[in-house]
């Protein structure tokens, strides 16, 4: 059984997704504010994190940004705020998903089931190494989901590291934003949702590209995304 932390100052709203998301197999902690967020996530390390953006107190916004200093696991954005620029600033602040209210249950369901499955433990294979991509000084670890550059540890959210693998796995070729949102984001590329470019942009910090003339993770314009192999010494 899963465990999810939602933080949602709607009483009839977060009644509705607890119930939901406990006839399926989930046990939910509904918390009407962000008082006592990071001291349960930390105390209980939950799989995932459901937050409202506009909560009393501290926003949603603050609250994300307070816990990728500790928490590593999937949050989701579960809001009313449909503008783009609240969608891109939830994004830089290290969300994996922002889904807009009114949302079916079965809708926001299906996004936990996809976020949950990119960070589960994979399957014992055989002993090939066949988890581990190296270039350079970078190596990705995929049964561990462990990225290290230059001996150096980088902490990425599960999309950052799904989107790094898949580039990584795609060396020297370009990998479209097709690709990227039917296999990473779990939805159609919509030709003008910038939820890619925006996590490209925070690996490219987190790996030290440079951000105005990138040499390691490229934007081809028109086609996509070319990760440079030979660009990690």
């Amino acid at each position: 059984m899963h465990y999810i932390v939602l933080v949602e100052d709607d009483a009839r709203l977060s009644q509705l997704i607890a119930d939901y998301l406990g006839k399926n197999d989930m046990q939910v902690n509904v918390q009407p504010n962000g008082d006592y967020l990071v001291e349960e996530v930390q105390h209980n390390d939950p799989d995932l994190v459901i937050l409202d953006i506009m909560l009393p107190g501290a926003d949603g916004f603050k609250l994300c940004q307070e816990l990728r200093k500790t928490y590593h696991g999937p949050i989701i954005f579960l809001t009313a705020k449909d503008d783009d620029i609240s969608q891109v600033l939830g994004l830089e602040m290290g969300a994996d998903d922002y889904v807009l209210k009114p949302v079916e249950p079965r809708v926001l369901l299906a996004r936990i089931h996809a976020l949950l499955r990119r960070v589960s433990p994979p399957a014992q294979t055989s002993g090939k190494d066949n988890d581990t991509l190296k270039f350079g000084g970078l190596r990705i670890n995929k049964s561990t989901r462990s990225v290290t550059l230059n001996r150096e540890d980088i902490i990425l959210t599960s999309h950052e590291f799904d989107m790094l693998w898949l580039l990584a796995q795609n060396a020297s070729q370009v990998v479209s934003r097709e690709i990227l949102y039917r296999d990473i984001i779990g939805r159609e590329y919509d030709g003008l949702d910038r939820s890619a470019d925006v996590r490209i942009s925070r690996l490219r910090k987190k790996l030290n590209d440079n951000a105005k003339s990138p040499f390691r993770i490229k934007t081809i314009w028109g086609k996509g995304f070319f990760f440079v192999a030979d660009a990690w010494d």
